[in-house]
């Protein structure tokens, strides 16, 4: 069991193994082992009190998987914990250090901490756009400023323009959501966006530099890719429908994926939904962040995260003005 407790001020606790320890030195999420058939949120509340000095009052499963050492295998189960009681101590000569988010990669973290990392980085909502404008470009950028105000990533799925128009359009969003902090994913070939997304039209190129947060393929291009298609500076992320898709974008290098339906959803009409027990059989042991998708929206969000996922992604259930019903 791991642990990440986040301050009011963003930053998160690591603690440093200390002399004695395997790979002593390095810093790690704090957390220990589950003993025989103990309970997880109680084995990580027995831990953190061990190990801190503090009361777990509130926690939600973050990611869980399988990182395989040359001498054995963890299985890291990572919850965020969202309220405790008491100021954390390194009871067992460990140093503390509150670090922000951004700054975890280059702390020296064990190993297996590096799925947890993009996981801590990751929002737990992730708007997707409809994939066409039937009111016109400038309704479709009214809806996707206001859709910035509650989602900082956003995932801008234009299968009805050509490449050079996406960037178009991605230039003309970034005016529009500057303030708010939301950044975007282009949706698309790689072949085809990687090289805009490195070096885009000099026209274009200062208004897309804080905008463009990474790129998101289809499954279909998976097959293709020989290595990962942008620079770890950029999210890369991949839409999956089945564990077989999940592990080619995990291979592909990617950061995160969506996988669904897990409900019936009006965008794939006649798909049946994967359902919740199959979303958490094929995310459980995959070092990779996964959003559900199909038929979701906020008010899944709790559910989402007890399966396994990251959290939601979703078009109807995040777009203004086609949110749907349930």
């Amino acid at each position: 069991m791991a642990a990440v407790l986040t301050r009011a001020d963003g930053r998160v606790l690591i603690a440093q193994r200390p002399a004695g320890k395997p790979m002593a030195g390095a810093w790690e999420f704090p957390g220990g082992k589950l003993d025989p058939g103990e309970d997880r949120f109680a084995g990580l509340a027995r831990e953190l009190e061990e190990e801190l000095g503090v009361r777990l009052e509130a926690a939600r499963p973050l990611i869980r998987y399988v990182h395989s050492y040359p001498e054995r295998d963890v299985d890291l189960d990572t919850w965020q914990v969202t309220r405790w009681h008491g100021e954390p101590q390194g009871l067992e000569g460990q140093a503390l250090e509150w670090s922000a988010p951004d700054t975890l990669a280059a702390a020296g973290l064990l190993p297996a901490d590096a799925a947890i990392v993009s996981a801590l980085r990751l929002p737990s909502l992730l708007s997707v756009t409809p994939p066409d404008a039937p009111d016109g470009e400038a309704a479709f950028l009214d809806a996707l400023e206001a859709a910035a105000d509650s989602t900082p990533l956003i995932c801008l799925r234009r299968p009805d323009l050509e490449p050079a128009a996406l960037l178009e359009l991605a230039a003309g969003a970034a005016c529009r959501i500057e303030d708010t902090g939301a950044r975007l994913l282009l949706h698309g070939e790689p072949a085809e966006l990687a090289p805009l997304l490195l070096e885009p039209p000099v026209a274009l190129r200062a208004r897309l530099s804080d905008a463009i947060a990474g790129l998101h393929v289809p499954a279909r291009s998976l097959a293709g890719l020989s290595a990962r298609p942008v620079p770890g500076s950029l999210w890369f992320g991949a839409s999956c429908h089945d564990a077989a898709e999940l592990k080619a974008a995990r291979a592909a290098g990617a950061d995160y994926a969506f996988l669904g339906p897990v409900r019936p959803t009006a965008s794939h009409p006649g798909a049946v939904g994967l359902g919740w027990p199959a979303f958490t059989a094929a995310v459980e042991s995959l070092a990779m962040s996964v959003y559900a998708i199909g038929g979701l929206g906020p008010q899944d969000l709790d559910e989402a995260c007890q399966a396994g996922a990251q959290g939601v992604a979703a078009i109807r259930g995040l777009w203004p003005g086609v949110r749907q019903s349930r």
